[in-house]
């Protein structure tokens, strides 16, 4: 019941927009200023991370898998970090403020939260984590006040006319 309000309702939809809009400004707001900055270098958080891992009460590592990914990716290849993060924040901003191809815009920013958070960081992440789940969740109802409303029935028909539609099915 709670879905079909979540995906159906304009309500929800009127909702979904302002807690996309708050969403959308903190990212476009963080790359952006990133990006004017000209000065962006993930490599000290990177390098923190794995420095400091999350740690249990034990005292055990809790994502070495994380760390490990740090290790063996991120830090040696810490400039395309460098080009994705301010990038990526900038772009999923502007898709959630602009309520255009939401539902990717959101899968995204939750890649990144998830991303900063197995890194430690916790701040406001907890709180966004929550409210990316809800917009995803609402899928197309998210961005129907939004640019969402005429791009996602292009795509649509755009795939049927192309018959690409048929062929992920088949793929799938």
């Amino acid at each position: 019941m709670f879905m079909n309000f979540l995906r159906e309702n304009k309500i929800a939809a009127g909702i979904l927009t302002v807690l996309r809009l708050y969403l959308g400004y903190a990212w476009f707001s963080a790359g952006l200023g990133k990006l004017q900055s000209g000065a962006f270098d993930a490599s000290g958080f990177l390098g923190n991370a794995v420095a400091n891992p999350v740690k249990g009460p034990d005292g055990n590592v809790v994502y070495g898998w994380y760390v490990n990914f740090l290790e063996s990716f991120a830090i040696p290849n810490v400039d395309i970090f460098n080009f994705i993060v301010p990038w990526g924040e900038t772009l999923v901003g502007l898709g959630l403020m602009l309520g255009c191809l939401t539902t990717a815009a959101i899968v995204f920013g939750l890649v990144m939260n998830f991303s900063f958070f197995l890194a430690g960081t916790v701040s406001h992440i907890p709180t966004d984590l929550f409210l990316g789940f809800i917009i995803l969740a609402a899928g197309y109802n998210a961005g129907r006040v939004g640019l969402d409303r005429w791009v996602v029935p292009f795509i649509r028909k755009t795939m049927k006319t192309t018959g690409l539609k048929e062929k992920a099915k088949s793929v799938a």
